[in-house]
């Protein structure tokens, strides 16, 4: 009879630690959550989910199914995803490709970002680096800036993607340069190039060039998050540079459908802000040389809006719209 009893209380102990998370979470949800990912398995987003995924289930109290939809840069799976049902039974870690850049970019994309995504909360944010070989001349972005303004500099910049690209394009626009921009297929190429010094300035991210930095076989100028990141710490802003309001981020974020109930989103981002507090998560993504960015719902979707305009204005400046 005291057995019976206290599996009883155990049983009424940990229903009430489920209610307690928040009051919507009594009715919602009630079946599984499937998790539509931008990003194809083994890669950093990929990882970063499905730490989260055990986490979510737990406080949820229900599956999270994780589908891997890549391709198109993320505009594949923003696609399917807002044309599910709103029921907030299905969500979409995007990223700054299918969420902002494409749109500036002036690719065709079957949705608005801003009025076919009820926003969830914004995940993550990488920032990226100016990157020069160990043995570079250059070592402060003034360097650089000095010796594109003199003329007969040679100059040239590798990238590898659609938001590196617009980083790269950043730094010429808020420098008042026009260095040429070398497509790479992904970063690791670029890191690779300047290991040989084949090319003298890279935008690299810091887990394709962490070895490379910690050897100094690859030296970084700047790094284009607002605030200097914690395991780069010598490492300046670009706005410490000189260069004012630059700001780059890669950002990962969860969004649903339109028409989301208010209530099922505030469910979704509470849970959320609990697993971004969780330990295993904040060392991942330092590993991954990711920062948590927490938001509301309100705040992630001005976010979006906010990244449409910048990576537009710098788009038209550079000329680099699609035709």
């Amino acid at each position: 009879m005291i057995v019976a009893r206290r599996s009883l209380l155990a049983a009424l102990c940990v229903c009430a630690a489920t209610l307690s998370f928040g009051d919507a979470q009594a009715a919602y949800p009630e079946r599984p959550i499937r998790f539509i990912l931008s990003h194809p398995p083994g890669g950093s987003a990929d990882v970063i989910a499905r730490l989260m995924q055990p986490k979510l289930e737990k406080l949820l109290g229900q599956p999270v199914i994780i589908e891997n939809r890549a391709g198109a840069g993320g505009v594949i799976a923003m696609d399917a995803l807002s044309k599910s049902k709103p029921d907030g039974y299905t969500i979409g870690l995007g990223a700054s490709g299918g969420l902002a850049t494409a749109i500036a970019l002036g690719e065709t994309v079957p949705y608005d970002p801003v009025k076919a995504f009820a926003p969830v909360a914004c995940v993550s944010g990488q920032p990226f680096m100016l990157g020069v070989p160990g043995d570079s001349p250059f070592k402060t972005v003034k360097d650089v800036i000095e010796a594109e303004k003199r003329g007969n500099s040679k100059l040239t910049i590798g990238h590898g993607g659609a938001i590196m690209h617009l980083t790269a394009a950043l730094f010429n626009y808020a420098a008042g340069l026009k260095i040429p921009l070398v497509t790479y297929k992904g970063t690791g190429p670029v890191v690779t190039d300047l290991l040989g010094a084949h090319i003298p300035l890279g935008i690299i991210d810091i887990p394709s060039a962490e070895s490379a930095l910690a050897s100094g076989k690859v030296r970084a100028l700047a790094i284009s998050s607002s605030g200097r990141f914690e395991g780069l710490p010598d490492v300046p802003t670009f706005q410490e540079a000189g260069l004012k309001d630059f700001e780059a981020v890669g950002f990962l974020g969860v969004v649903a459908p339109a028409g989301v109930p208010a209530a099922e989103l505030a469910t979704l981002n509470k849970a959320f802000a609990t697993v971004l507090r969780d330990p295993e998560v904040l060392a991942r993504f330092k590993s991954f040389g990711s920062r948590p960015m927490m938001t509301d719902p309100k705040e992630f979707g001005d976010y979006i809006a906010s990244e449409i305009r910048k990576w537009t204005a710098v788009v038209d400046a550079a000329n680099l719209r699609q035709k």
